[in-house]
């Protein structure tokens, strides 16, 4: 289970971005954030967030129409 939840459904780019990049200040070091997005190319999004910013994507999956993804917060 994530240490936070952030629902970006129905945001389109960057909104899903620029949330959860505030989300992960109220996220622990070593702490998990799950993102929920609908925007299909969050996909990418959130695979160069991660390589930006140095947190870790630990896990990118799709559940129907809404993409799910796991930030562990390192940075």
């Amino acid at each position: 289970m994530a240490d936070q939840v952030l629902d970006a459904k129905g945001l389109n780019c960057p909104l899903p971005i620029l949330k959860a990049k505030k989300a992960l200040n109220n996220v622990p070091t070593g702490g998990t954030l799950e993102v929920l997005a609908t925007d299909p190319g969050a996909v990418k999004d959130f695979e160069a967030f991660c390589r930006q910013t140095g947190n870790e994507l630990l896990e990118s999956s799709q559940d129907g129409k809404v993409f799910i993804f796991l930030i562990k917060h390192t940075a």
